[in-house]
């Protein structure tokens, strides 16, 4: 008996991507579709990275294929496809990068590091190649909180090599000076240590370059958002009403130079005592979850204050690597997971098929 395409495509329409809450059918995700006889075989493209649910949407689909009339044998090839996606107007993309994330706060202290590094290392466990930029030039914090020793290499004399841990490139000032030394320089000079970090370095086809920010709104974020090939930025904050305003001083900045924001992180959103289980919420109750609705961001997540989580990053091992199955690497990887998603959503970035014009006095 022979397959009824149609039949097909209508039952593999009934299964839904949990991330979009669209089919892969009628998103054109479903490509190569070929029925010879009782085999079926297709391709699904995902445009974002999710190895841990691949197996089971891949059964779903079969389980979808089979239950139409004729279908014996199938076979479903699920791959990941991330592209590049549209910066800042006249910005030039960066080779070998396709997306740039910063990830910023208005105040220091509030954990944008640490969401920065749990943030890298969840989409890189999701199957993304993923990079790490320090671009806090005065208190690097990725050497430590990555686990990473040691100086990079440079091969060519005019660029360094990226050190990598977890599946993770990294670059940071804190692998050129002295850990016991202060960066004792004035703006322009941060800046352009700061630039030339980020584009002498040999990232390897990254899917993802993850910007660790320094707090505020100074020289070398204005510089970063004004020159860098930025796809989006997420903003991290604690509830109370301190961090809330210097949050949206950094909203307001990149809101001009026309970065979008991905979304916000809440964290140290809630203290759960240790010893006797008592919640309490040190910083205030959801100012930040508040404050998105009201601009009509994104609310990522909330993230509780814990001591294994400041244990682990002091540590050189992050949560989402030291303590992959808890709770709080699952909030960070529904984070990540977010964040992946908009960029998918995005308009990509067709510069590259746009003719480059050169003008010549030649006759």
């Amino acid at each position: 008996m022979a397959v009824d395409e149609s039949a097909l495509l209508a039952a593999l329409q009934t299964v839904i991507d949990p991330n979009t809450g669209r089919d892969f059918v009628s998103t054109k995700q479903l490509k190569n579709l070929q029925v010879g006889g009782g085999d079926v075989s297709f391709d699904i493209e995902l445009g974002y990275p999710a190895k841990s649910q691949i197996p089971a949407l891949r059964q779903a689909l079969i389980a979808a294929s089979r239950g139409v009339a004729g279908v014996e044998n199938v076979s479903v090839h699920m791959a990941t496809k991330i592209t590049a996606h549209a910066v800042q107007r006249g910005v030039q993309l960066m080779p070998n990068v396709k997306n740039i994330i910063a990830v910023a706060s208005g105040k220091g202290g509030v954990g944008k590091s640490t969401t920065a590094a749990n943030l890298a290392l969840a989409l890189a466990a999701e199957g993304a190649s993923v990079g790490l930029l320090d671009a806090d030039i005065y208190g690097p914090s990725m050497p430590m909180m990555m686990g990473i020793n040691g100086r990079p290499e440079s091969i060519d004399g005019k660029t360094m090599e990226p050190l990598e841990n977890y599946g993770v490139q990294v670059s940071s000032i804190g692998f050129l000076v002295d850990p016991d030394e202060a960066t004792i320089w004035r703006g322009p000079m941060a800046t352009q240590a700061l630039e030339q970090l980020l584009r002498q370095t040999n990232w390897r086809d990254l899917d993802y370059l993850i910007v660790d920010l320094p707090p505020g709104t100074g020289d070398i974020q204005l510089t970063l958002s004004q020159r860098v090939p930025m796809t989006g930025a997420v903003i991290v904050t604690t509830p109370q009403d301190i961090a809330l305003a210097d949050a949206k001083k950094a909203v307001a900045m990149f809101e001009k130079v026309g970065v979008p924001i991905l979304g916000l992180v809440e964290n140290m959103a809630v203290h759960v005592c240790s010893n006797c289980g008592h919640v309490e919420h040190i910083f205030g109750e959801e100012g930040g979850k508040r404050y998105a609705a009201a601009k009509s961001i994104d609310y990522l997540g909330a993230l509780p204050l814990k001591l294994s989580i400041r244990e682990q990053s002091d540590g050189g091992r992050p949560t989402v690597v030291a303590d992959p199955d808890s709770e709080v690497t699952g909030i960070y990887k529904t984070v990540a997971r977010q964040v992946a998603l908009k960029i998918a959503a995005k308009a990509k970035d067709f510069s590259s098929k746009f003719p480059s014009i050169k003008i010549s006095n030649d006759t």
